[in-house]
């Protein structure tokens, strides 16, 4: 109904309006994380594993001296009623938060979109794809619509790992697919291991830099959380913790 749509709106500007303070996170003794409930490698409710954004959760509220709670959302609208205060793997950019209103922190890798091929492709750069080869594609993505531009013929997914399963079925090509999503499904997939091909640094919707992103933060959080993030990279943290799901990190760009 419009007065439940209006109340709705209403939460969020009070949601936004509010600053969540690092020493009232301290107070509460614990922080708390956005995730999708079923999206390995990235995370899963079901805890086996975890996903590597719990775990980065784990390891940033641990630097902070507090316990880590866990929101499940299933997509960003949700994220103000959820009352979290990170949410991980977000796009460095300010166009690309502009609708969450987040706050980033520098960011600490860089990603994009990759094609997934089998190993015996002839494929090795985007610009191989033409009329002949079948791309599966996730509905909705930028991938979706430049690829079709190119009037390369596509497959909609709802999610990557189905275009991936598609493309060991021998039923497309190529998968436009996240390079995490794609080192994941080659680690529990060995027998049906993909190659990646890199989009060009030429292509800039399909390449980005990836920070922490902050909901309300107040300065002394965002100074706690770039320290925090830093100390993690610097020992090694951050790596093993990816690297455990298979995904070697690019650096920033």
């Amino acid at each position: 109904t419009r007065l439940l749509a209006l109340l709705v709106a209403m939460a969020g500007l009070i949601g936004a309006a509010e600053a969540r303070s690092l020493d009232a996170i301290r107070s509460l003794g614990q922080i708390g994380l956005c995730a999708h409930p079923n999206s390995l490698p990235f995370a899963s409710k079901a805890g086996d594993p975890p996903g590597f954004q719990v775990e980065m959760g784990q390891a940033l509220a641990r630097e902070l001296g507090v316990s880590l709670r866990l929101d499940w959302i299933i997509t960003m609208y949700q994220l103000r009623a959820a009352g979290c205060d990170i949410v991980m793997d977000v796009i460095a950019d300010p166009e690309a938060v502009g609708e969450t209103r987040l706050k980033t922190t520098r960011p600490y890798y860089h990603t994009g979109v990759a094609l997934a091929v089998p190993a015996a492709s002839p494929l090795t750069s985007f610009a191989g794809l033409d009329r002949t080869t079948k791309v599966g594609v996730q509905v909705g993505s930028v991938a979706a619509m430049l690829i079709s531009q190119r009037r390369v013929p596509t497959s909609t997914f709802g999610f990557e790992i189905d275009s991936l399963d598609a493309l060991a079925n021998h039923e497309i090509d190529a998968a436009a697919v996240t390079p995490a999503n794609a080192a994941y499904y080659n680690q529990t997939h060995p027998d049906k291991a993909v190659r990646l091909i890199a989009a060009s640094d030429a292509e800039p919707n399909l390449n980005w830099n990836v920070a922490i992103g902050m909901v309300r933060p107040d300065d002394a959080l965002r100074e706690a959380m770039e320290a925090a993030l830093a100390r993690l990279r610097a020992d090694g943290t951050v790596a093993r913790i990816y690297g455990r799901y298979g995904v070697v990190l690019q650096a920033p760009k």
